[in-house]
């Protein structure tokens, strides 16, 4: 796994889905815009459309890891510390300016806790200045008005907050009871989608939390996903008839274009523990940049290809587009499904997974 397995914890098996935060319903949320956001968000679309569709081996999302550190520690959860420093701010905008290089469509900055970060502000407006979509993931417990109003200047488009159950416990620190007046805040002042993710499978006990998350982000106006669990290797957990009966419901109560789309895409087969035939364009379509600032197909399958993402060539893209993951039948990350779908019946994957068990 190179540099980076001393921070793997193979003993924390059940991740949440990842899910891609970005281009999807920046439609939608133009109508809730002011003019000019509602202008920047369609030349956004714009762009991610047309290297989507005319375009292979350009990135259409990187996910980069601002700090290792996180300030809650999930039982479940293996992509964390509680002790790293932020990545140095210089060097995360060498790594926007090499992203852009590769004509980047957008970017998710994640963690860890992206908040714990001092110049986050910093950062997102260096990728807009860039012309690229700039999005976010975090737990929420950071969030005060002015570091939201940072963000509305630095030109944030999206951020998800992730929301695993009502009250904490060593599953899932992430709690709604714990962040319902940071929602409240965001629903007052962001100026920027908001979308809540909730995740099946966390808990038994905890399955029907996702409806109330659901509820609760309908009740503010945001929009609502819900993932399914996987291990890790994010790899399929399925869902059981009771969490199928919440997702169902949870399914009517959501407004999200994307909850719909990954059901379509991967979710519909998972849920009952099929597998999907589909060519994951990970180190391609889809790179996972650590806090080293190595590109890596995904947050499971760290360790490969490992390279730099300021030495990332276009050969580097053309080799991972054309690559098999033997990982993909039953892989639940959503962000990597969204970001390969546009290449779904084209350039057939004829080198083998460099991974892959014999």
């Amino acid at each position: 796994m190179g540099a980076e397995a001393r921070f793997f914890k193979p003993s924390k098996p059940d991740i949440p889905a990842t899910r891609a935060v970005g281009p999807t319903e920046l439609f939608d949320f133009m109508t809730r815009s002011s003019l000019s956001r509602r202008v920047d968000n369609a030349m956004s679309a714009a762009r991610f459309l047309r290297r989507a569709t005319l375009t292979r081996h350009t990135p259409l999302l990187a996910q980069v890891v601002v700090t290792r550190r996180c300030n809650l520690a999930c039982g479940y959860c293996n992509e964390y510390d509680d002790f790293s420093p932020p990545v140095a701010t210089d060097q995360l905008l060498r790594q926007v300016d090499a992203l852009a290089a590769l004509n980047t469509a957008a970017v998710t900055l994640t963690g860890g806790e992206p908040l714990l970060h001092p110049q986050l502000a910093e950062v997102v407006r260096a990728i807009r200045r860039r012309k690229m979509i700039a999005t976010m993931i975090t737990n929420g417990f950071r969030l005060n008005q002015e570091r939201i109003e940072a963000l509305n200047d630095a030109g944030l488009q999206e951020m998800q907050i992730s929301i695993d159950n009502l009250e904490p416990d060593e599953v899932s620190m992430k709690s709604l009871n714990s962040v319902d007046k940071k929602l409240a805040l965001l629903a007052e002042h962001a100026r920027f989608k908001v979308n809540i993710n909730s995740v099946l499978g966390v808990s038994e006990e905890r399955t029907e939390d996702a409806l109330a998350v659901a509820d609760t982000a309908a009740g503010y106006g945001f929009y609502h996903s819900v993932g399914v669990l996987h291990d890790h290797n994010g790899l399929l957990k399925p869902l059981n008839d009771r969490q199928l009966a919440v997702y169902r419901r949870v399914t009517r109560v959501s407004k999200s274009l994307t909850h719909r789309l990954n059901y379509r895409l991967y979710q519909r087969n998972l849920i009952f523990g099929r597998s999907n035939d589909w060519q994951c364009r990970a180190g391609a379509r889809y790179l996972y940049i650590c806090e080293e600032g190595r590109v890596h197909w995904c947050s499971q399958r760290r360790g490969y290809p490992n390279i730099p993402v300021t030495e990332y060539t276009p050969a580097d893209l053309n080799r991972e587009y054309k690559t098999r993951k033997e990982c993909s039948p039953t892989c639940t990350l959503a962000c990597v499904h969204q970001m390969s779908m546009f290449d779904r019946w084209r350039g057939p994957q004829l080198l083998p997974d460099p991974g892959a068990r014999p």
